[in-house]
């Protein structure tokens, strides 16, 4: 089983934190939190490798720094179009399986994707971890690669369930609380400023004054 993280150019990511962020800041928090996902992936024993889908300089020199594979992207096409260029690259491997999980889940713990591993069954299987608020995929495992259409965006949890049905497949569904945490709006940033621990992502906004401001609703300069 290979992981898979999409990564978007970090100049373009979370924009719709653009009310309490500037795009400088934008760009840094993308870039620790694309960070924490790494380290954690290449930190687990049961995964064969890990590769990354970009076309960011900064993260292919992170994914070659932490000993993960690169397939580069001409353009930037969304997360859906990367996952399915890796699933489809990954078959063509002999890869048995893949887990997809994006770049902006920067408290996910190892034992969370270990978890993901074992629960995962036989081929065809699909596991997949929701969103907190269950509308969307945080983390999706298959067995092939190419086991479905991915269709990732704001509620791409059910329709994800349903392309599992339509192959015969009755996914696993894994709750987990760090691959639950996906920052896309001011709400989760607040969240993960709050929440314990000491991820990149965290240092990154106690450093530059961020989680201090959060609680006050103000908005960057």
């Amino acid at each position: 089983m290979w992981a898979v993280i999409p990564a978007k150019n970090f100049a373009e990511a979370k924009q719709r934190l653009g009310a309490v962020l500037t795009a400088e800041e934008r760009q840094g928090l993308f870039a620790a939190m694309f960070e924490d996902v790494l380290a954690t992936l290449t930190s687990v024993s049961g995964l064969e490798g890990v590769l990354v889908v970009t076309r960011d300089p900064h993260a292919m020199a992170l994914a070659s720094q932490y000993g993960a594979q690169v397939l580069e992207e001409t353009e930037n096409r969304g997360q859906t179009a990367a996952v399915e260029a890796a699933a489809s690259w990954l078959k063509g491997q002999g890869a048995k399986g893949m887990v997809a999980v994006p770049g902006d889940v920067p408290l996910v713990p190892a034992d969370e994707i270990a978890q993901v591993l074992a629960a995962h069954g036989d081929t065809p299987a699909m596991t997949i971890v929701p969103a907190q608020d269950e509308r969307g995929s945080n983390c999706i495992a298959c067995s092939p690669p190419d086991l479905i259409p991915f269709r990732f965006g704001n509620d791409s949890f059910k329709p994800h369930l349903k392309e599992a049905a339509d192959k015969g497949v009755i996914p696993v569904i894994l709750p987990r609380p760090g691959l639950g945490l996906d920052i896309d709006r001011p709400d989760d940033l607040a969240e993960l400023a709050a929440a314990p621990g000491d991820s990149r992502a965290q240092r990154w906004l106690r450093d530059r004054g961020i989680a201090d401001r959060l609680p006050n609703g103000e908005t960057a300069a």
